[in-house]
């Protein structure tokens, strides 16, 4: 049985959680855990800790090529699966004596799809067809404990908010989620859990001190690691293209995803869990990087696919 080592460029938390059907698939078809290096933005080392189809994370740093090489050296890797194009990875592994290297053909990626790129990659490299849709593992005790900590039940409707965004133009207008949610709330008792972080206190006190305010509870000041056993036990995840849709979708939640300034096709084709709405004139296929219709997505259609969601 080969010790396999994957390594991931990726900075995004979506990027990694795409990517995680791919992990999954090395590991079976050598049928041992892998061992991942991925860059610590992707919080890679809370998203796959209980996930067993992964022996080790660590992280990728970002400079200092001869201390990457000595922490991948001693472990005596026979194979690397490299998710990038990237030059300087591939002589990473090849300086750390890993004698079997899978990467991206070199300075190919540029523009590719994203999802398609990394299954293609995975699938010929192991001659077999894989499964896109991805799944964290959780701890059956840590849900148990959020169920009881935020008083998580079946008399609400518990939704996964994902208002932030990696930038202001993937965000669709805080002022419309709080609509969403006050006629959300005229049909059903509902808590609403905000997926923001600090970066976005401000978007997350504007609903607070809103009139839905007080069915809601904000991630701003947790963990990751904290978040996903509340993700795990609500219902629904209605939210802009960031981290936590993805998270939300691996976690078997169905998920209604806005993408304003993003392209559906790498990131939310992917997963069965995904539902997806555009801007106004534009299509799955054309919506993309710069379309920047965060005021063209359609309000009515929010509130009806959520609804539909919800029954």
């Amino acid at each position: 049985m080969s010790k396999a080592l994957v390594i991931i460029k990726s900075m995004g938390i979506g990027d990694l959680v795409i990517l995680i059907a791919n992990i999954h698939a090395i590991s079976k078809s050598i049928n041992k855990p892998v061992v991942v290096m991925a860059q610590k933005n992707t919080h890679a080392s809370e998203i796959l800790k209980y996930d067993p189809h992964i022996k080790e994370v660590f992280d990728l740093d970002k400079k200092g090529i001869l201390n990457i090489i000595k922490k991948i050296k001693p472990k005596n890797f026979e194979q690397s699966y490299i998710y990038s194009d990237s030059l300087r990875l591939y002589l990473i592994s090849k300086f750390s004596g890993i004698k079997n290297n899978f990467q991206y053909k070199l300075f190919s990626k540029k523009r590719k799809n994203f999802y398609k790129t990394a299954k293609e990659f995975t699938e010929k490299v192991l001659n077999s067809k894989i499964e896109s849709q991805p799944k964290i593992f959780l701890n059956i005790k840590e849900v148990n404990c959020a169920i009881e900590k935020f008083n998580i039940s079946n008399k609400t409707k518990n939704i996964i908010c994902g208002i932030s965004a990696s930038g202001p133009t993937k965000r669709w207008n805080i002022y419309n989620y709080i609509k969403l949610f006050e006629r959300i709330s005229e049909k059903y008792p509902c808590k609403f859990f905000l997926a923001g972080g600090p970066k976005d206190q401000i978007l997350i006190d504007e609903i607070l001190s809103s009139s839905i305010g007080k069915y809601c509870i904000s991630f701003s000041k947790m963990t990751i690691k904290e978040t996903i056993p509340i993700i795990g036990a609500s219902d629904i995840c209605i939210s802009n293209d960031t981290g936590f849709a993805h998270i939300s979708s691996a976690l078997n939640l169905k998920c209604l995803i806005l993408f304003m300034d993003s392209p559906p096709l790498a990131y939310g084709s992917y997963s069965k869990n995904i539902s997806i709405i555009v801007p106004k004139g534009e299509t799955i296929e054309s919506c993309g990087h710069n379309t920047r219709g965060k005021d063209k997505i359609s309000f009515d259609e929010v509130l009806n696919k959520t609804l539909e969601l919800l029954n």
